[in-house]
């Protein structure tokens, strides 16, 4: 990423807490308030957010099978507060997005073991390689549809473009990753998707503060929250 410009303010923590903020207000309208189409636009911001920052953690985490292996666990961990917040019983047919971004992990350390490095005359990767390495993305992007996991191909391919532009222009980059989810996913309140390129525009490379079991921990603790809320107030 090129030196960070003055409007780019933001570093990974801020924008993994605007995602969950998204995200909380999102399932809060979802859960109790499902006429409102606000809170359901305010939570289109959360999917891009988070896509960029599994781009980010595949591209800078030193342990990428440590971080494979706890998206993973906490795939499996949040399957039930997913099933009870929006079903309100477990089942099969829908599966949480930590699932979906476990299988994109699990595609671009495929993408890179298969890719191998760049030529060293031409500064560039080997088109046939590449074309090879792309196989387990479209892999992992029909099994997540098959799956029925959350935003399944959409999400996948997200996080792809946003991991093979990390070396682009910040504008380009994120609006490869915003403009192919707002493009695809256009109706009703998923118009309001777009919306996430100028936080993502302003990220300025840097990690922050870490919090990184937070925000493990805040996905199924929320949907969790939101159950026994509901349930509550039945």
């Amino acid at each position: 990423m090129e030196s960070a410009k003055s409007y780019q303010i933001l570093d990974g923590t801020v924008l993994k807490l605007i995602g969950m903020l998204s995200m909380l207000v999102d399932h809060v309208g979802d859960v109790f308030f499902p006429g409102l189409l606000w809170p359901r636009m305010v939570g289109r911001l959360a999917m891009p957010i988070f896509s960029f920052c599994i781009a980010e953690g595949c591209a800078h985490t030193r342990d990428k099978r440590g971080y494979l292996l706890r998206m993973g666990l906490f795939a499996l961990v949040s399957e039930l507060p997913f099933d009870l917040a929006f079903d309100g019983a477990f089942g099969w047919g829908h599966q949480n997005i930590m699932l979906t971004f476990f299988l994109s992990i699990l595609a671009l350390l495929l993408f890179d073991r298969l890719r191998g490095g760049r030529d060293p005359e031409t500064g560039r990767y080997g088109a046939g390689r590449t074309a090879l390495a792309l196989l387990p993305v479209a892999a992992a992007a029909v099994l997540a549809t098959l799956l029925r996991a959350d935003y399944g191909l959409f999400a996948v391919i997200a996080v792809f473009l946003f991991y093979v532009l990390r070396g682009s222009r910040p504008a380009l980059r994120c609006g490869a990753g915003v403009g192919f989810l707002a493009l695809t996913r256009t109706m009703g309140f998923y118009s309001a998707t777009g919306l996430s390129f100028f936080p993502l525009v302003m990220y300025n490379g840097r990690k922050g503060r870490g919090l990184k079991w937070l925000f493990y921990l805040f996905y199924p603790g929320h949907l969790l929250l939101l159950w026994l809320l509901r349930s509550l107030l039945r």
